[in-house]
């Protein structure tokens, strides 16, 4: 028997599926997830090159990630109407996140290859992280436990309709 650690356990089967790839579809997620409804797979928004869905381990409410529909893995090579469109969607993002649930600030970024972080390396995608003041409190700092105030579908449904709904 060895000494504990001092570490509380918050049990999570439920990701071994997407730490070891078991249960998810043959091939990339990205590309999957605009075959199915939008409300199955937490899609926002979509575009002509690049549509806006949800993380589903999001690291605030509301994290978005700007894909491009075409699968590339490095921003070097998307075209220039995706680049614009990535840009406007990260921009929209923001605007509608604002309107839905004002965060005080966001993390924008791309994590390019697995080194840099990037879970699924080989599909780009943008992050936008609305972050609010003290939303890394004790929890995840010293509990190693995020909580999560709204779940994927309501979060969905929200961002959705302010998506759609014109900027005052």
């Amino acid at each position: 028997m060895t000494e504990p650690d001092g570490l509380e356990r918050l049990w999570t089967p439920h990701r071994m599926a997407y730490v070891t790839g078991s249960g998810q579809p043959p091939g990339c997620p990205f590309c999957d997830a605009p075959a199915h409804p939008d409300e199955d797979n937490h899609i926002v928004a979509r575009g002509t090159t690049v549509y806006a869905i949800l993380n589903l381990y999001p690291y605030n409410p509301g994290h978005l990630l700007i894909c491009p529909y075409r699968h590339v893995a490095d921003y070097t090579e998307l075209t220039d109407e995706e680049t614009a469109e990535l840009a406007a969607f990260t921009r929209k993002a923001m605007v509608t996140i604002r309107a839905a649930s004002s965060p005080h600030g966001f993390n924008l970024g791309m994590n390019q290859g697995a080194v840099a972080g990037a879970g699924i390396a080989a599909h780009l995608h943008q992050h936008v992280v609305p972050r609010w003041g003290g939303d890394s409190n004790f929890m995840p700092v010293i509990g190693r436990t995020k909580t999560m105030v709204m779940l994927l579908s309501d979060t969905r449904d929200l961002l959705a309709k302010a998506w759609s709904t014109p900027a005052p």
